[in-house]
């Protein structure tokens, strides 16, 4: 199918952004401001199945700023668990408390306000404005830069972050607020899901025929290659642990059997788990299990020892 000349890519993902959204518990209308802060917070290189419990808890035990700002700090580093890098918990009850204090409970919508409150950078304070308040400014992730990179300058990889990133993610999203926010949500839920960084699924993607990346015929990337590591201690042993788990399983496997691979440094394990959602050795299944490539989704047939074999 040829897409009419003023198609645009906010055309095609606010419909299927509405039939394919993952329902998470952040995104639920009745959810406040904090509740997508906190979200956002856990978020930061933590993946969303680990991220989903522990949001929960949080919400139910702080529900308001003013409650995670009167607890005690020992409490909230244990209740952060192994999400790793535990600062992020130090820093969120430190703006949870100018929150209560100078902004009458209530994080605030706009991006320059919650761009001074400690530990909020620029896409945590734009993803707030856009998800919990509907505003309509440019969200910029590793997912955003990529579906950008590939639907509208056509090259396979976005390469490293730049000025253009803002301006060029800003002229995707449409003049009305409401429509704008859910296109910044949409952009990254497609480029989490679909346009994944290592074996996109473009015959499942809603702009397959307004992507300059396909019109060009899937150039591949031309940029420098990625530089080596030493192996001893790096993430690059880690994912190679985590691998081994699942290379040995015989089927999906739950967290706590990734999380016996490495247990050194848990937030370095994090972090690997994560790098090999991004890069498609890993695929997260809709029970929240994790899988090598290519295997079943729970309940579904399997015909062929090859339906068990993980893509190339």
């Amino acid at each position: 199918m040829t897409a009419a000349p003023d198609t645009t890519l906010a055309d095609r993902l606010l419909p299927w952004f509405a039939l394919h959204a993952r329902d998470l518990p952040w995104r639920d209308p009745d959810v406040t401001g904090w509740g997508v802060l906190v979200s956002e917070i856990m978020l930061q290189q933590t993946p969303v199945v680990r991220v989903q419990p522990f949001w929960h808890v949080w919400m139910a035990r702080w529900p308001r700023p003013s409650d995670l700002a009167a607890a005690p700090t020992a409490d909230v580093l244990r209740a952060w668990g192994k999400l790793g890098y535990p600062r992020r918990a130090l820093r969120l009850q430190q703006a949870a408390t100018i929150v209560a204090t100078e902004h009458d409970d209530v994080v605030p919508p706009d991006v320059e306000t919650l761009l001074a409150l400690p530990g909020i950078g620029t896409y945590t304070a734009r993803a707030v404005a856009a998800f919990a308040y509907g505003r309509r400014c440019p969200v910029v992730d590793t997912n955003v830069r990529r579906v950008v990179a590939r639907a509208v300058h056509g090259r396979a990889e976005a390469g490293d972050a730049s000025a253009r990133d803002l301006p060029d993610t800003a002229a995707l999203l449409p003049l009305d607020e409401a429509d704008a926010a859910r296109t910044s949500a949409a952009l990254m839920e497609l480029g989490a899901t679909v346009c994944v960084a290592r074996g996109p699924r473009c015959a499942d993607c809603p702009v397959l025929d307004v992507c300059a990346w396909q019109r060009a015929g899937r150039p591949a990337h031309d940029g420098p290659p990625r530089t080596g590591q030493r192996w001893a201690g790096t993430d690059r042993q880690v994912r190679g642990r985590l691998l081994d788990v699942l290379r040995g399983a015989p089927g999906p496997v739950a967290t706590p059997a990734l999380e016996g691979a490495w247990l050194t440094d848990p937030a370095q394990r994090a972090r690997a788990l994560d790098s090999l959602l991004v890069d498609g050795l890993v695929e997260q299944l809709t029970d929240g299990r994790f899988a090598l490539p290519g295997e079943p989704e729970p309940g579904e047939p399997v015909d062929t020892p090859a339906a068990h074999e993980p893509s190339s």
